[in-house]
């Protein structure tokens, strides 16, 4: 247990990617220099080994790297038959970049609700949103929180729908001790730095049990191709290259012991924080969290957030405005008041910073600032 102690101001960033890899700069400079003696960049041993590693970390069949996780998601899509005029339900609280790939499907996005603890997909507002348009339910597990399958899998059952995780947050996470991305029919992944599993640039993975799924993501992310200068599909060009999937290997052997010490910090924070301004997060009695994002709620956000930057520390709002009223998505028809929660939780949450290499006194020092905090 930290013990609060007097200290003085500190500078506390919201993530430090080079610690990281200063911990493990040995194993993370072999494998890039292995990449480089060998000479092969793209489509080459490591991106099949990673993929299929990462495929039965998962617990599915198929692993398919891919450039990015919104292309990812976007060629699932497009490989599960989406396409112009077809609705695909899914959340407005969420990166863009998950709306982004509907809208590059040429679908329709749908937005339903949030669960107002968990923050994912409120499944009893889904059915009123099916139409005979719609082809995919797409939840989210936000944050590192998966989100409730079993009914979203009951309603898609029902009506014939396929079910495609966004677990772009949520590398290890587990519904009813099941890894999210094989909970669906397919799973997406991102290996943006910043997440729990994080490349050194762009990388995304799609996981599936579904062979012919998988098949055409392959061809759609290397040109339409199955056999070399032999296009099958109108495709385009969307790869892991080799040098991230080396890296990612190295960093996957890590992941389960980098997401027991997220869950210890945010032990800690949900136990030490008593501010009465502040809510901390819940962890749904079906889940197993992997905290990429420790979110806090306070209805004095703003202030709350200039007030911890006065002390050094730096937060992140996720997010800030809901996909629903964002600028791009407007010809929808979506309006304020369309979404209440997601609204709400809008105005309300801000991330604290939350990563393995936090030291002990960083940690303590963000505890005591929130405590501190006076919102009057």
């Amino acid at each position: 247990m930290i013990q609060y102690i007097k200290i003085l101001k500190m500078k506390v960033p919201f993530i430090n990617l080079k610690r990281q890899y200063l911990l493990m700069k040995r194993e993370i400079n072999e494998a890039i220099e292995g990449v480089l003696k060998k000479g092969w960049f793209i489509l080459g041993e490591n991106v099949e080994r990673f993929e299929q590693e990462f495929a039965n970390y998962c617990g599915a069949e198929y692993g398919i790297g891919m450039g990015s996780g919104t292309e990812a998601l976007a060629f699932t899509l497009l490989a599960c038959g989406v396409k112009e005029g077809d609705e695909v339900i899914t959340v407005s609280t969420t990166a863009s970049a998950t709306v982004l790939a509907i809208s590059f499907a040429r679908a329709t996005p749908v937005f339903v609700d949030v669960d107002p603890g968990a923050y994912t997909m409120d499944s009893t507002r889904i059915e009123e949103k099916i139409t005979n348009r719609t082809k995919v339910i797409l939840p989210v597990h936000l944050y590192g929180q998966p989100a409730d399958m079993d009914p979203v899998l009951d309603i898609a059952n029902a009506h014939k729908l396929l079910v495609i995780e966004d677990a772009s947050q949520s590398h290890g996470a587990e519904y009813k001790g099941k890894k999210v991305g094989s909970i669906g029919d397919i799973g997406c992944f991102s290996f943006y730095p910043t997440k729990n599993l994080g490349a050194y640039g762009d990388g995304g993975i799609v996981v599936t049990d579904n062979e012919k799924i998988a098949e055409k993501v392959r061809m759609l992310r290397n040109y339409g191709e199955k056999e070399k200068y032999k296009a099958q599909l109108k495709g385009y060009n969307s790869r892991l290259d080799e040098l991230q999937a080396a890296i990612l290997i190295v960093k996957l052997k890590k992941l389960d012991k980098w997401n027991e010490k997220r869950r210890e910090i945010a032990e800690l924070y949900s136990s030490l924080i008593k501010n009465p301004a502040i809510m901390t997060p819940n962890e749904a009695p079906y889940a197993k969290h992997v905290y990429h994002l420790y979110v806090v709620r306070s209805k004095t956000r703003s202030k709350l957030k200039n007030y911890l930057k006065s002390q050094g520390i730096e937060t992140i709002i996720h997010y800030p405005l809901p996909v629903h009223l964002q600028d791009a998505y407007q010809g929808l028809g979506y309006k304020v008041g369309s979404l209440p929660v997601s609204e709400r939780i809008a105005n309300e949450v801000l991330s604290l910073p939350l990563y393995p290499e936090l030291s002990d006194k960083e940690i303590d020092y963000i505890i005591k600032c929130i405590n501190s905090y006076e919102k009057d």
